[in-house]
């Protein structure tokens, strides 16, 4: 019995960038969710145009979580079949 050592090196750099990827996107979607929180009066940005419109934070946050939802329906995908 021997080992595919390239393989193996394949199936780790894939699932470390594929983890790299939803943590980010999770994080993506958080930000975006955060556009659609008004900020308190006197804050470091009072005044300020805010960054992005709540609707364009949802947009990005949907867009977000529904990649997260494909690559994990996938991965599911690939255990069971």
């Amino acid at each position: 019995m021997s080992i595919a050592w390239g393989s193996l090196l394949v199936v780790c750099a894939v699932a470390l960038a594929v983890g790299v990827a939803v943590v980010a996107l999770v994080a993506f979607a958080l930000v975006g969710l955060s556009a659609r929180v008004a900020e308190p009066a006197g804050g470091p940005n009072d005044g300020a145009p805010p960054a992005m419109s709540p609707a364009a934070g949802t947009a990005i946050a949907v867009i977000c979580l529904v990649a997260v939802a494909a690559i994990v329906a996938y991965g599911l995908y690939v255990i069971v079949a």
